[in-house]
C-alpha cells in the first residue's frame, strides 16, 4: 500500500479532530478544561471512554495474545465489569457528594495534605507512566509499517505526533476531548468490526469452525484453572476487579470525564453502559486475534505478537481499504492514549501540587498561563519516556502495562481503601513512606523471593498486596477518630 497516502490520510484525520477543537474550544475556561463546565451529555462520555479504556493497547496487543494464551484474557475483562460496578455505587457517589473536581482532594478532606499530595503524585507517576507505554506501542506501528519507509525517523514522528495532541487539547481539554473522544472510538469500532467480518469471509470459516480450529491448536482456553499460574482464573478476575477500581476509579483522567457529567444518576448510568459495551468490545478484539493466528497459520507468517495485526492488515495479499481502516483504527486508538492523559496530568498538577484553582492571589489570567506552561511540560515528559520505552521493549507491551499498574496503583488503593472503609485518623507523614516503601516490598516478592512459594508466580494479585501493605500498615498506625468524613455513602 503506499505509504504517501497512508501518511496524508494521518494527516487528514488531525485535520479533522483540529476542526472539532476549534469549536468545542470556544469560549473555554479553566473550568471548561479541567470538568468541561459539569455538562458533558452522558452518553457522549459513556461512548468516548470506549475509546479511552482501549487505547492502542487493546488494539493491537490483545488480538496478538491469542497465539500464545488464548482468551485467558477475558477472565481480566470479567474482572474489569465486576470493577466498573464498584466505581458506579460506591466511589462516584462520594466524587459528587464533595463535588470534587480533582478526585484527589477527598483525601486532603479525610487524611489530610500530605496524603492528598501522596495520591495526586502517585496518579501522575501511573498515568504517566502508562500513557506513555501505550503511545510508544502505536508511534512504534506508525513507524515500522508507514515511516520508515519515508525515511521520517522515530524521534521527528515522536515530536510531530505530541505536539499535533498539544495542537487541539491545548485550549478546550476535558470540554474537546469528549468530542473527538467520541469520535474516534466510532472509528476504532468500526475498523475492529468490519475487520472481524472480512478476515471471517476470507478463512472461509464460520464461528463455529473458528472455535474448533482453536481448540484443536490449543489456544481455546477461557479460564486457567492451575493456581500456581499468573493466568489462573481467580487472580485474573480478582486481579481485574482491582485493575479497574484503581485504573478508572481511583484515576483523574478516567473520573474527570464522569464528573464532568452533571448528575449522579447520570454519571452512573454512563459507567454502567459503557462497561456493557467494554466487555462485548473485548471479546471482539480476541475474536479478531483467533482470526489473525489462523490467518497467519495458513499462510505461513511468523511475527511478533504486537506486530500480527499490522502486518496482516497492510499485507499486499489484502484489499487497500482493509488497510486504511487498520490505519484509522489504530490513530484513532493513538490519540484517546494520551490526549486524555495529558489532559488530566495537567489538571491534576495544576490542581493538586499548585493549589491554582483555590488560590485567590492568583488571578485568571496567571492561571490561564500556568496551566499552559504545565500542559506543554507534561508533552515534554512523554517525548522523553517515548523514547525510554523504546530501549526496553520486549516484543509484547500489555503486559508491562499491568506490571506498571501493580506497583504504581497499589498504594493509591491503600490509601482511598483506608480512608473510605475506616473512621481513622492517621499521621500524615507515614502516607507517603509506606506508598514507597510498598512497591519495593512488591519488586523484591516478585523477582527476588518467588522462590520461596515453589512454583507459584505472582499475577495481577500483586496489585491487592501491594494496597494491602499500604492499608494495613496505616490501620496499625492509626487511632479512632470521632468526627470524620468517611466517605460512605
Amino acid at each position: 500500500m503506499n505509504t504517501s497516502f497512508l501518511l496524508a490520510l494521518i494527516l487528514l484525520y488531525f485535520i479533522v479532530l483540529l476542526v472539532v477543537a476549534f469549536f468545542t474550544s470556544k469560549n473555554a475556561s479553566n473550568d471548561s478544561f479541567f470538568i468541561g463546565n459539569k455538562n458533558s451529555h452522558w452518553g457522549l462520555v459513556a461512548f468516548g471512554m470506549i475509546g479511552t479504556s482501549l487505547s492502542g493497547m487493546t488494539f493491537i496487543s490483545v488480538p496478538g495474545t491469542v497465539s500464545t494464551s488464548g482468551f485467558n484474557y477475558f477472565q481480566v475483562v470479567i474482572g474489569y465489569f465486576i470493577g466498573y460496578i464498584i466505581v458506579a455505587y460506591v466511589l462516584l457517589p462520594l466524587y459528587y457528594k464533595l463535588n470534587v473536581t480533582s478526585i484527589y482532594s477527598y483525601l486532603a478532606t479525610r487524611l489530610g495534605i500530605v496524603p492528598y499530595k501522596t495520591g495526586a503524585a502517585f496518579f501522575m507517576l501511573s498515568r504517566t507512566l502508562g500513557a506513555t507505554l501505550r503511545l510508544y506501542l502505536v508511534i512504534k506501528i506508525l513507524q515500522v509499517f508507514i515511516l520508515n519507509n519515508l525515511g521520517v525517523s522515530f524521534e521527528l514522528t515522536t515530536f510531530i505526533i505530541i505536539a499535533m495532541i498539544l495542537a487541539y487539547t491545548f485550549k478546550g481539554g476535558v470540554k474537546t476531548i469528549v468530542w473527538t473522544d467520541t469520535l474516534q472510538t466510532s472509528f476504532m469500532l468500526l475498523s475492529l468490526i468490519i475487520s472481524v467480518f472480512y478476515l471471517k469471509s476470507n478463512l472461509h470459516i464460520s464461528f463455529s469452525e473458528l472455535w474448533s480450529s482453536l481448540k484443536q491448536n490449543k489456544i481455546d482456553t477461557v479460564f486457567y484453572t492451575d493456581y500456581h499460574d499468573t493466568k489462573f482464573f481467580l487472580k485474573q478476575i480478582i486481579g481485574g476487579i482491582f485493575v479497574t477500581i484503581t485504573m478508572t476509579g481511583l484515576d483523574q483522567e478516567m473520573m474527570q470525564k464522569n464528573i464532568s457529567v452533571k448528575t449522579l444518576k447520570d454519571a452512573q448510568k454512563n459507567m454502567l453502559s459503557f462497561s456493557v459495551i467494554l466487555v462485548f468490545v473485548n471479546f471482539l478484539f480476541l475474536i479478531l486475534g483467533a482470526l489473525l493466528f489462523l490467518y497467519a497459520q495458513h499462510n505461513s507468517i511468523q511475527v511478533k505478537p504486537d506486530e500480527l495485526f499490522p502486518t496482516i492488515a497492510l499485507s499486499n495479499a489484502f484489499p487497500s481499504f482493509v488497510g486504511i481502516l487498520f490505519i484509522i483504527g489504530l490513530i484513532s486508538a493513538l490519540f484517546p492514549s494520551a490526549d486524555g492523559a495529558i489532559t488530566a496530568l495537567t489538571s491534576s498538577f495544576c490542581l493538586d501540587i499548585l493549589n491554582l484553582k483555590n488560590n485567590p492571589a492568583i488571578r485568571p489570567e496567571k492561571q490561564e498561563q500556568t496551566r499552559r506552561i504545565v500542559h506543554l511540560s507534561f508533552a515534554g515528559i512523554f517525548l522523553l519516556l517515548v523514547f525510554f520505552f523504546r530501549t526496553i521493549d520486549n516484543g509484547s507491551l500489555i503486559d508491562m502495562l499491568l506490571k506498571i499498574a501493580s506497583y504504581t496503583y497499589g498504594p493509591l488503593l491503600g490509601i482511598f481503601g483506608f480512608g473510605i472503609l475506616t473512621n481513622r485518623s492517621v499521621q500524615p507523614w507515614l502516607v507517603p513512606i509506606v506508598s514507597v516503601a510498598s512497591p519495593f516490598f512488591c519488586y523484591l516478592l516478585q523477582s527476588q523471593w518467588a522462590g520461596y512459594f515453589g512454583d507459584y508466580k505472582f499475577g495481577l494479585e500483586l496489585l491487592i498486596i501491594n494496597g494491602g501493605i499500604v492499608f494495613f500498615t496505616m490501620l496499625l498506625f492509626s487511632k479512632k477518630q470521632e468526627s470524620v468524613l468517611d466517605g460512605r455513602a
